[in-house]
């Protein structure tokens, strides 16, 4: 099942976030359509790949897709890079550091002319005629870490970031507000998640700055409910800039030897 986020007349914002079953972890992909033409985030890997295919389709021809985006290299991100690169034109978006990794993915030779490497800094990609945004998000959690912004719809596809251990039915959800955001974040194991996924509380206080700096409406992450409104980010940007994680919990009793039996 999918989720029109946003639509006028020349832009759509669509979220897919049933499409795994099973033992896989619960993740979402988004597609942003402009002018007919698409850009297919954090996509999957074999569990959403044929039910993803037939889902994009109800909203624009597959055959337009002009990018696959990557926020980093793992499996539930992009694993299913050869299907996208054999039944497309588009190219794939991931950090620089990954363009060699992806290939892994992919059968010999699909991969050339096909990868765009985005430098540290982020950059800018041309959809339709309308420019998203790609920001860092470095070591939150991969070394090489990127989000999507777009500035029609206002939202932040936020990757790992934000991520909450729901259901495919309850990844749905849109969380507003203060009080609801504090409940949401308690019952869906977003503590948990983010302390031991994210890079430590610099990087974190760092992203959460550059956030505050743009006009963010939604928070999209790729796993679990998503974030609607300028309190509820508000109030997220003020829990995960203070956010303790990574390596900042750790010590020698962490790093042990012998191991245990």
């Amino acid at each position: 099942m999918s989720t029109v986020l946003y639509a006028d007349t020349s832009h759509k914002c669509i979220a897919f976030t049933d499409l795994v079953e099973g033992d896989g972890i619960q993740a979402n992909q988004f597609l942003i359509v402009h002018e007919g033409e698409g850009m297919l985030l954090d996509p999957g890997g074999n569990l959403t790949y044929k039910h993803l295919l037939a889902g994009m389709a109800e909203h624009f021809l597959p055959s337009h897709l002009d990018y696959v985006f990557a926020s980093h290299e793992d499996p539930d991100i992009v694993a299913s890079a050869n299907g996208w690169l054999l039944i497309t034109e588009a190219k794939i978006l991931i950090a620089e550091e990954w363009t060699r990794f992806l290939p892994h993915f992919c059968t010999k030779g699909m991969t050339t002319g096909r990868v765009i490497g985005i430098p540290p800094a982020g950059m800018w990609v041309e959809l339709g005629g309308q420019e998203l945004a790609i920001v860092p998000a470095h070591y939150l959690h991969a070394v090489g870490n990127f989000h999507v912004y777009d500035p029609i719809s206002r939202i932040l596809f936020s990757g790992d970031v934000g991520a909450n251990l729901v259901s495919g039915s309850g990844a749905a959800a849109v969380i507003e507000g203060t009080a609801a955001f504090a409940a949401h974040r308690a019952s869906a194991g977003m503590e948990a998640f983010h302390r031991r996924y994210m890079g430590g509380r610099k990087v974190c206080a760092l992203w959460a700055e550059m956030v505050r700096g743009m006009d963010v409406e939604w928070i999209a992450p790729q796993h679990g409910a998503s974030f609607r409104g300028k309190e509820t980010v508000a109030a997220f940007l003020d829990w995960f800039a203070e956010l303790d994680s990574g390596p900042d919990l750790v010590d020698a009793a962490d790093f042990h030897y012998p191991p245990p039996r």
